[in-house]
């Protein structure tokens, strides 16, 4: 069974899988306008230099996808 997504969360970038507010339609991170609403899971980022920002190359601190179709 299929969850639909909270409201405030509509897109993610293609190319940096940051998650987009509602009301954005580019990508503050990359500046991408590739944007899906096809993706799963969620990674918080608080700290840009912990190990995990690094693995998935977060550049700025914010919500994540994990999968990105």
């Amino acid at each position: 069974m299929r969850k639909d997504k909270p409201s405030s969360i509509k897109f993610v970038c293609r190319k940096c899988k940051y998650i987009l507010s509602e009301d954005e339609t580019k990508c503050p991170i990359c500046g991408g306008t590739d944007l899906t609403e096809d993706w799963e899971g969620l990674i918080i980022i608080l700290d840009t230099s912990s190990a995990l920002a690094e693995i998935i190359n977060a550049k700025r601190p914010g919500r994540y996808a994990i999968k990105v179709r």
